[in-house]
This record gives C-alpha cells, structure tokens and sequence, in this order.
C-alpha cells in the first residue's frame, strides 16, 4: 500500500518527494506579505515526522544555517519518515535584526497562542496548528541572548519514558542540562502533548559561530539516525557520552563597572574561585566576581560593560565533575571548522 502524501497549510508533499510551502503569518505596515518559510521532506518509507525550527527568537541566527544545512545533507536523501524544516519562525523579528515581537513579547512564552490574542499568541496558534501538532519530535534551535554566548549543550525535562534522554544522548552535546518547563515555551507545549523535544543552545545571537552551527547539524542528523529515519552506519567517531547536569546557576557583577574576565568558555571551576574582576575606568574601585559552585561555565557575557548585579558567568553543577570536564574537552578538540565554513 502506498504511502499517504504529507499536507502542511493546505500544501500537499507526495512519498519520495520535497516541497517549500510558504505559511501567511501577517503583513507589514505597508501591505507586504509575510510568511514563515518551511521545507518538507516526505521519505517514501514510513516513520517519524521530526520538526527541526530556528529563529523561535529573530535574532538568533545559528539555527536558521543549521536547519538550510540539514535540508542540503545528502544523508536525508533516503529518508524514512518526515523532515519539517523551519529556518524562521520569528519572521518578524527576523527581518529587524530582534529577539522579539513588534509588540515587544517573546514569542516563546506564547505557545499554545490564541487566534484571537496579542501578536505573539496569534503567531503562535498559527504555528502551533499548522505544524508544531504534526510532529512526533521536535529539536528547537537557539543561541545565547544579544552579547551572550552558549557552550553547545542540550536542554530537555528527562521524562520518566526515556524518549527524551535517548535522544539528547544521541545529539552529542558535551552537557546535557536537566532543565525545567518554562510556561509559555514551546518546550512547555511540547511536552503537555507527549511530543518528545530538545533545546539545542549554542553561540551567541546575530553572529554565526562554526563552533555552534557544525555541531548542531551533527546533532541534529545523530538524533535522526536514532529514531531510525536515516540509514548507513554514522561517519564519524561517536561522541563521549554527556553529563547531566543537576542545577546551574549565574555568578552575577558586585558593582557597575569594566569586566575583565579569567576563564573561558566550557572551563571547569572550583566554589569560590575567581572568574573575573571588575573595576571602573580608572581601577579605583574593583570588585570580584567568583564562582558560586563547582561546575563548568556553559554560559557567559560578552560584553565587558557591565551593570551591578548583571549575569556574567552562567556555571552548571555536576554530579560527576570529572567525567563533565573530560566531555567538554574531549568536544572541544574534536570542533572542526574548515576554512570555507567560517565567518
């Protein structure tokens, strides 16, 4: 019997076949159309639809060259299954280079949405029924906020089932954050319907970052391999397996002033160990920031101009300390970037 075609906004997608389907959002002040850009790839052989989506925030722009990677692969050539590629959700804020909505809200705190709500929750009604409730999995791709950037890692609720922990396992992350539901998110959403989803977090926003987007199309294309939809052995050496993560929490600025920070990225930290100084122009007054756990920094800022209270250095806590760092450096050694991927 053959396989039914995929319909996604009245669009229909034959078995063995691909389609771009244009999805009306809303019009700009002058009267231009807007559209969520979505790609479908509709294997000939049954199994999982997967929905892979970037730019849920407009300014985090590692996902969109993850997901246009991912739908140029040619190991999805013979896929089993159903590939919903969404490389901008945030079509608005898209287009102005922002986190947010026209009307300021984030978009990620707006699912399930409501067709008769604010701009967020229209959008998100609107994307939530024409293709978020088509999906069996869901892998959400995101970056740190503006002057914020990410160690690559994964978050997920490990749902009792292990469905969820199987496929944050699978993506090769070198930290696995066990982070709760947050509602309004479409991870929230999610979950409340039984569809299995992962945060992938990595970079910084408005910046393209190798050491964020290869990973991620890696990831992406190891979780799909787990769900069966991808066949042939995996090409590379499979990663180290990742720690959970128990907790995390930010080392924040004591005074207003110029940050001159003492650790890097992915690094491995004692409690009370010295981070960063921060001081004003002329280093009459200085304060210290240090850690407030054991952990590795999996998150910090950019930015060296800093507010009193401002989070700096985001430190996640580890039952097995050793094993985490081992992970983090076993990754970061192993981060290719060829010369003609950079930016």
């Amino acid at each position: 019997m053959a396989r039914a075609p995929f319909e996604l906004a009245g669009v229909r997608v034959a078995p063995g076949s691909r389609n771009q389907i244009d999805v009306p959002v809303a019009r700009l002040y002058t009267h231009a159309p807007l559209y969520i850009p979505v790609e479908v790839v509709h294997g000939r052989q049954p199994g999982p639809v997967i929905l892979v989506c970037g730019g849920i925030h407009g300014d985090e722009i590692n996902g969109v060259e993850i997901v246009r990677r991912l739908l140029r692969s040619r190991q999805i050539q013979r896929l089993r299954g159903t590939l919903i590629g969404v490389p901008i959700v945030n079509v608005f804020g898209f287009v102005q280079h922002s986190r947010y909505l026209p009307d300021r809200r984030d978009l990620n705190r707006c699912f399930p949405g409501s067709e008769s709500g604010s701009l967020g929750g229209r959008v998100a009604a609107l994307f939530r029924q024409q293709i978020v409730d088509q999906a069996t999995h869901i892998i959400d791709l995101h970056t740190g906020a503006i002057h914020r950037t990410n160690l690559p890692q994964i978050r997920a609720q490990l749902t009792p089932d292990g469905e969820t922990e199987r496929m944050a396992n699978a993506f090769g992350a070198p930290v696995i954050l066990n982070a709760d539901l947050r509602e309004g998110s479409l991870r929230h959403y999610a979950q409340t319907r039984g569809i299995p989803v992962l945060t992938y977090e990595a970079g910084e926003a408005l910046r393209f970052d190798e050491w964020a987007i290869a990973p991620g199309v890696r990831g992406v294309l190891r979780v799909m391999r787990r769900l069966g939809m991808l066949s042939g052995e995996q090409r590379r050496r499979p990663p180290p397996a990742a720690e959970i993560a128990n907790g995390s929490s930010w080392a924040r600025a004591p005074i207003d002033g110029i940050l001159r920070p003492r650790v890097r990225l992915g690094a491995r930290v004692a409690s009370g160990e010295l981070l960063g100084r921060v001081a004003d122009p002329f280093g009459n007054a200085e304060g210290e920031v240090r850690s407030i756990a054991d952990g590795i920094v999996i998150g910090m800022g950019r930015l060296p101009l800093v507010n009193e209270g401002e989070a700096l250095f985001h430190i996640a806590r580890f039952d097995a300390i050793e094993e985490a760092e081992s992970a983090v450096e076993t990754f970061q050694s192993s981060l290719e970037a060829p010369p003609d991927a950079l930016y």
